[in-house]
């Protein structure tokens, strides 16, 4: 019999981020999940000429954002840059697909990236998350980094029968580490399936995952979290809200009402620092540009200008 293990976020993931180069010491709890016995059919997704004729053009989307991000409870200036493009997955796999094939599933990917100076030394984050197309389900795969001076840390999921979980860390209490939680929305799903039609967005009282990077930096459990989730709209965007009121956090993503639904930013409130530093701080994201671009073949020195298109 396999042991799934759910194991809390303190032992998981980054804790070392949470509290710089300091070392927590962590014991994970044990808990066995049911396996999963019936697969739901997968409602199909319909999708319009208009997604396919912004989409399918052999280019990426990329957008770069004024960042002002909350850290050690004081708030950082930096830059974070957006890159949406679809690309086919392979089905077991669960990686870009190298060839097509009519198994691979067409996947709308996000590759976001946040850049800011703490004091002397830097912070880069990436987060990757795989949403499918065609199919109505929860992203197959999301995946994120933290790096700093003090090491860097990674942790991935895959959705198979429950959400499969693997961490990467620098700290030898927290090592390399296996396990599975239930299924549940995800905060970082809710980005990509606003690109593809926002009616889809659940709204009311919802359990969620928070995103890999809150729960790498704030020590929280990785599990789901109550969650108040509403839209409002003015005359040009609309503004998706998460409220965890456990967690006294709330997220706020706007975008464009209308197709391509291009996200314009973000506000994230949270307490940031620990102890007495501890503080409700806001971070922002508010967009700069945003061009259309086949990136992957811009990779001379001549091509380093079209950074300037970007203003980072």
């Amino acid at each position: 019999m396999k042991l799934k293990i759910h194991i809390p976020i303190v032992a998981v993931l980054a804790a070392s981020l949470a509290i710089g180069c300091s070392q927590k010491n962590n014991t994970p709890d044990r808990k066995e999940i049911a396996p999963t016995t019936l697969i739901p059919e997968i409602e199909k997704r319909t999708i319009p000429k208009e997604f396919s004729d912004y989409w399918y053009r052999g280019k990426a989307e990329i957008t770069s954002y004024e960042l002002t991000q909350a850290r050690y409870g004081e708030l950082r200036e930096g830059t974070a840059v957006f890159v949406f493009v679809t690309e086919d997955f392979l089905r077991e796999k669960q990686v870009k697909a190298d060839q097509k094939d009519p198994d691979n599933i067409p996947v709308l990917k996000l590759n976001t990236t946040k850049n800011f100076l703490t004091g002397i030394y830097p912070y880069s984050i990436m987060t990757s998350t795989f949403y499918p197309v065609k199919d109505k389900k929860h992203a197959i795969k999301i995946s994120n980094s933290v790096q700093e001076w003090c090491g860097h840390v990674y942790a991935q999921l895959n959705n198979r029968d429950n959400f499969e979980i693997m961490a990467h860390s620098y700290f030898q209490s927290e090592a390399d580490q296996e396990f599975e939680v239930e299924k549940s929305y995800l905060e970082n799903e809710f980005w990509t399936q606003i690109r593809l039609n926002p009616e889809e967005l659940p709204t009311g009282n919802i359990e969620v995952i928070p995103s890999f990077e809150y729960l790498r930096l704030r020590h929280i459990d990785f599990r789901a979290y109550q969650a108040n989730a509403f839209i409002s709209k003015s005359d040009s965007n609309t503004i998706y809200t998460l409220n965890y009121p456990n967690l006294k956090r709330t997220l706020k993503i706007e975008f464009t009402n209308n197709f391509p639904y291009a996200i314009e930013g973000w506000e994230e409130t949270f307490t940031s620092g620990f102890g007495a530093d501890a503080k409700q701080l806001t971070t922002k994201g508010i967009k700069k540009s945003r061009i259309k671009s086949a990136y992957w073949q811009k990779n001379s020195n001549v091509d380093v200008h079209l950074r300037d298109s970007l203003g980072i």
